[in-house]
């Protein structure tokens, strides 16, 4: 039944990582700039060793749109067609890696396929920031977003500092920064 459930709510849960995506992606003008010409180029997101007792997560397929946007490609298109660029992201031990991104380590990942297309998401991934405080003051008002965004930037550096520390304990020392 938990299997039935997430083929539900994965197309879902992808449709709205997509849109965040888009949305953080066209705040910043030179993003869109830098995707136009490899508009039409398809990526596939795929979480390699993912844990069997896991529902299974399946893989997030993306084309670059003419406004240099992404849209998820449905269930039913190119699923035979290899994607432009592959990037396989270590998901054997999420807690691991969850505890890693919460101390600023960048994920294990392996690329193939178009070199200039994995050079524009390699420079998205490290220039690309979601202003948040920015978003919420739209919808409370600068002052209460200021104070939302303090109180965020805090837990999270709580939070690091607890993944850090934790990462200490692990075996294999995934989480150390």
């Amino acid at each position: 039944m938990l299997q039935e459930w997430s083929q539900l709510l994965a197309p879902a849960v992808q449709d709205r990582i997509t849109l965040l995506l888009n949305h953080v992606m066209s705040r910043e003008p030179v993003v869109m700039t830098r995707l136009a010409p490899q508009v039409g180029k398809t990526v596939r997101l795929h979480l390699a060793g993912w844990p069997r007792l896991l529902p299974a997560a399946p893989d997030l397929r993306l084309r670059i749109t003419p406004a240099g946007l992404l849209e998820r490609l449905g269930d039913g298109e190119s699923l035979e067609q290899e994607p432009d660029l592959r990037i396989e992201l270590d998901a054997s031990n999420p807690a691991a890696a969850a505890f890693a991104a919460l101390s600023g380590a960048r994920p294990d990942v392996r690329v193939q396929g178009d070199a200039q297309l994995a050079g524009e998401i390699n420079w998205l991934i490290d220039h690309l920031r979601w202003d948040i405080e920015d978003d919420l003051a739209a919808i409370t008002g600068p002052a209460v977003a200021h104070q939302l965004g303090r109180f965020g930037r805090a837990a999270a550096q709580g939070l690091a500092t607890l993944a850090r520390q934790a990462g200490r304990f692990m075996p294999d020392g995934a989480g150390r920064a």
